[in-house]
């Protein structure tokens, strides 16, 4: 093949949205062998890489990414990982509506949660409940609302 015949561009929107997609099936899965994690973890930074190399690619993509990332992080109780990726999706947040804000949030207090640090847990949460009051679509709120409620 050559390099005319090959769209750089075209392989990484599908990739992004591919290895996202694979990631998600595996954090709905309830009971995950070592070997699914391992791929949870694998697919995800391989989404959140092709999305850094999409010309098209955002803030909002660069958020929810990231925010993918903590989860993966957090579901294999790692928290420091699970934190710094939410610190991440957080600096991608600031401009964004408060759903994207308040999953940045969402993401640092689940950190903060399963490193047991419940002094930051709390003022976390707090922020991201702050976000969650000031999302104006039902739909998107109930479904920031759900995720928050999992850490009480």
């Amino acid at each position: 093949m050559s390099k005319e015949e090959f769209n750089a561009q075209a392989a990484h929107r599908y990739f992004s949205a591919t290895c996202f997609n694979s990631t998600w099936d595996l954090i709905d899965k309830t009971d995950r062998s070592d070997e699914e994690n391992q791929k949870m973890l694998l697919s995800c930074y391989a989404s959140l890489y092709h999305w850094t190399n999409r010309e098209d690619a955002n803030d909002q993509n660069f958020s929810i990414g990231y925010w993918q990332l903590s989860r993966v992080h957090a579901l294999m109780n790692n928290p420091q990982a699970a934190f710094e990726n939410a610190t991440r999706c957080l600096s991608y947040s600031h401009n964004l509506e408060p759903f994207y804000l308040g999953y940045a949030y969402e993401a640092q207090a689940r950190a903060k949660k399963i490193a047991q640090e419940l002094e930051s847990f709390q003022i976390i949460l707090k922020k991201a409940w702050a976000q969650h009051a000031l999302i104006e679509d039902k739909e998107l709120a109930q479904m920031l609302g759900k995720d928050l409620q999992s850490l009480a």
